[in-house]
């Protein structure tokens, strides 16, 4: 039997925040539950509270700046480091110029990471820190 805390494994499966085709926002974007975006975001992109949130970017999307989320699904256009505490889904139209911190990722046929695919375990990750790989 797993005894785990399971309350951010699930996805959030509604739509809270959406930010439309040709709105732009220059500052960074905070939010709970789901956010859809189909605009443009230039600051960074983070969750609030405890509860885990989903992040939606369209094809039409752009983001430039720092995402942290538990869950995100990718279809547009990322400039930054992509820090998924639990799951990453790189649609065909993605488009990632930065590193991806991931504990699962879905990357689907079209997707371009021009960075790292980092998988997150233990502690140390989901604080948002990164331990350094032995050497030899």
């Amino acid at each position: 039997m797993f005894f785990g805390n399971n309350k951010r494994s699930r996805p959030q499966n509604r739509i809270d925040s959406l930010i439309g085709v040709g709105t732009k926002i220059e500052g960074n974007v905070f939010f709970s539950g789901g956010l859809r975006v189909d605009g443009t975001i230039k600051g960074n992109v983070g969750e609030t509270g405890d509860q885990p949130s989903t992040l939606v970017l369209s094809e039409q999307s752009r983001i430039e700046g720092v995402i942290r989320v538990s869950h995100v699904v990718i279809n547009g256009t990322v400039v930054g480091p992509v820090q998924a505490q639990e799951y990453v889904e790189l649609q065909s139209k993605s488009r990632v110029a930065g590193d991806v911190f991931y504990k699962t990722l879905e990357m689907h046929v079209g997707a371009i990471v021009e960075g790292k695919l980092v998988h997150r375990e233990g502690a140390a990750e989901q604080a948002g820190e990164v331990r350094p790989v032995p050497s030899n």
